[in-house]
């Protein structure tokens, strides 16, 4: 595990810091169930803490059910899988799922069903996507990934843009292919974890720059560009995940100004920002020649649709492509076959349309259920922001919460590098099953908030 930065804070009990990092973790995915924790004596000694301090850490997590040890073997992960709406209804002790972000289901399952029924009157195209492709993807789908990109401003032009697994997929292929152990990426001081967990994986440097309610700051990127000697930026202009903040275009101006003068390569998310009608010019339309763009569906319409488009130079582009061969050889086509077809009868635009009325539904219910607190939210986006007022500490009270009954993602999941993450929590609207657990989860949530946390002395 990462040093967990509370750990420095003398305010706080380490098997605290220790168990709410860890806690995180596990909510996270970073910790699959069934995967075994460290020995007390080994995370003690990488912690710098006591064998006792790791093991009240590690009891904590059995009380909040995360966890489990077995006698003489050593403590495990337990398997935490919310996500299956039977299994929700098989166990009405399963907690409310505030944490994970899943598109809410609308009428994709009927133009799935539309999708397969044309394509089984066309035998030549179910052969041509049975047969290999090449690794950017087939023409026809790059075309409508082009043609669909240019709602973030960009050209349309299929030739900067290849087909991916998802954005996933194509961030990996980009940090595989220009990333090297050892080197330096900055992000935002909150970034997307999935990011964090790839960046540990192929052990690069990661720094958190200083952010504002805008986002990133230019001064800090400029700063650390040149104090790190970084190539690499990692950022999500709109709707960022978590904090749901999104640039002005000045504020993208002074971005893209650093970019060119620093000489960086732009990595830009823009996963979220599909769901909004118009959104703003994408920071990487600025710096076309120094950026990637990577979007996908699985946010606006369903997390199994793993399609994604990578928009850059084309020369970029082939970079990828070699690398995405040795990986999977390429990108299999029946998915990005079916997002065609979608893109062109206006299926994704449709349903997009249908998840923004959804989501604006939950935020009708949200507000009033959290009138009186700090939190932060954006038209059409899944997220609310929620700073914590004192004396709650953002660990304590993802854990309160848990043992209430509701999950919840703490800042900690987000917080990058060495960066210190504030009290607050994000908080998904869109992954209970129904409108009525959403209530009823953020009523627990509030009642939780207002109570006083129960602080536990050390012996």
């Amino acid at each position: 595990m990462t040093y967990p930065a509370e750990l420095d804070n003398p305010t706080t009990q380490k098997y605290k810091a220790i168990a709410a990092d860890l806690t995180q973790t596990i909510l996270n995915g970073q910790l699959a169930a069934g995967e075994k924790l460290p020995p007390h004596r080994v995370l003690a000694k990488q912690l710098g803490v006591t064998t006792g301090t790791v093991s009240r850490a590690y009891a904590s997590l059995e009380r909040q059910g995360l966890a489990f040890a077995r006698v003489g073997d050593g403590t495990y992960v337990r398997n935490l899988d919310t996500s299956s709406n039977e299994n929700r209804l098989a166990d009405k002790n399963l907690p409310i799922d505030l944490a994970h972000n899943i598109a809410i289901p609308t009428d994709e399952v009927a133009a799935l069903r539309n999708a397969f029924a044309e394509l089984s009157l066309e035998p030549d195209c179910l052969a041509d996507i049975l047969s290999y492709q090449p690794e950017t993807g087939a023409k026809r789908h790059r075309m409508a990934g082009a043609q669909w990109l240019q709602r973030f401003g960009t050209t349309g032009d299929w030739h900067r843009v290849m087909v991916t697994h998802g954005a996933q997929h194509a961030l990996a292929g980009v940090l595989r292919t220009f990333a090297r152990p050892g080197d330096t990426l900055l992000v935002e001081s909150l970034s997307y974890p999935g990011l964090l967990a790839l960046a540990r994986s192929l052990r690069l440097q990661v720094i958190g720059l200083e952010m504002d309610e805008e986002g990133l700051l230019p001064e800090a990127l400029d700063k650390a560009a040149q104090t790190f000697n970084a190539k690499l930026l990692f950022c999500t202009p709109t709707l960022h995940n978590p904090t749901t903040s999104t640039m002005s275009m000045a504020r993208r101006e002074a971005l893209a100004g650093v970019i060119r003068k620093r000489s960086l390569m732009l990595l830009e998310d823009v996963v979220h920002a599909a769901i909004l009608n118009k959104p703003p010019p994408a920071l990487s339309t600025l710096v076309p020649q120094q950026s990637f763009l990577m979007a996908s569906l699985s946010k606006v319409m369903a997390p199994g649709l793993r399609v994604g488009y990578l928009e850059a130079s084309p020369e970029w582009l082939d970079k990828v492509a070699a690398s995405i061969r040795s990986d999977c050889w390429m990108v299999a086509p029946l998915m990005p076959e079916i997002a065609t077809r979608w893109l062109h009868n206006g299926d994704v635009e449709r349903l997009t349309e249908l998840q923004r009325q959804r989501i604006d539904e939950r935020l009708a219910l949200a507000k009033p259920c959290l009138q009186g607190l700090p939190f932060k939210w954006s038209q059409h986006h899944p997220h609310l922001w929620l700073p914590l007022p004192e004396p709650w500490h953002a660990g304590e009270f993802a854990s309160a919460l848990r043992q209430a009954g509701v999950l919840v993602r703490t800042a900690e999941a987000f917080a990058a590098g060495r960066s210190r993450a504030p009290h607050a929590v994000r908080i998904s609207l869109n992954s209970t099953s129904t409108s009525a657990e959403l209530e009823s989860g953020l009523d627990i949530l509030v009642r939780v908030l207002k109570s006083t946390p129960v602080t536990e002395s050390d012996p």
